[in-house]
């Protein structure tokens, strides 16, 4: 059983629509007995990073889910904010803690890059180049367009975890795949056909249908 998290940041009803689209019945939870019942997790989000570790935090989710992510490797997949979330620190309006998951930070996207202007937020479709052999992408061609709302991007220490990455002026964090935890900056429930191919892989990696 799927479990997309309740906590007042996230898009949940585009996010569960996409899954019964594919076959599969989600869950939408909230507290601790609910996501010890699901088999993996998505985390979507959408608004500031301070605000989303606030609300994990007043709802005493965070030590809820790295008992449920890192402790039991259940499989978890972030979504915009979610992804986000996973760095170290946030510097979207101040410094912020996060979660930690993934090492690094999260940091504005430059609106000045060699005498042109970039729009931020970063709103509409956007190529991602794919990383070969990522589970997100198996069966894509070398590149796919998604559906971006955002202003800040994940910046990992370690290259090694990113399996997609968007031109917006210059090169930015797309996805990310480290072990069981999964996260697109893109909203792929936004994200049409190439959205639910992403969708699919997570859910057949994982065997969650």
């Amino acid at each position: 059983m799927i479990g997309i998290i309740e906590y007042g940041m996230g898009n949940l009803r585009s996010v569960r629509n996409a899954l019964v689209f594919l076959g599969v019945q989600p869950v939408i939870v909230s507290n601790r007995a609910e996501i010890d019942s699901c088999d993996a997790l998505i985390l979507p989000g959408v608004g500031a990073f301070g605000d989303g570790m606030d609300v994990l935090r007043e709802r005493g989710l965070i030590d809820v889910l790295a008992e449920e992510v890192l402790g039991k490797k259940k499989p978890f997949l972030g979504l915009c904010l979610g992804m986000q979330l996973l760095a170290s620190k946030g510097f979207e309006f101040g410094e912020h803690d996060g979660l930690g998951w993934i090492p690094g930070a999260v940091t504005r996207m430059e609106t000045a890059i060699g005498g042109e202007r970039y729009r931020i937020p970063h709103i509409g479709w956007n190529d991602v180049r794919l990383r070969p052999g990522s589970g997100f992408y198996k069966g894509f061609a070398a590149s796919a367009s998604f559906y971006f709302v955002h202003s800040y991007v994940l910046v990992p220490d370690d290259r090694a975890v990113v399996s997609g990455t968007f031109e917006y002026g210059r090169e930015y964090v797309a996805s990310i795949e480290h072990g069981n935890i999964w996260a697109t900056q893109f909203h792929p429930e936004k994200s049409h056909r190439n959205g639910l191919g992403i969708l699919k892989n997570w859910i057949e990696r994982w065997s969650l249908c």
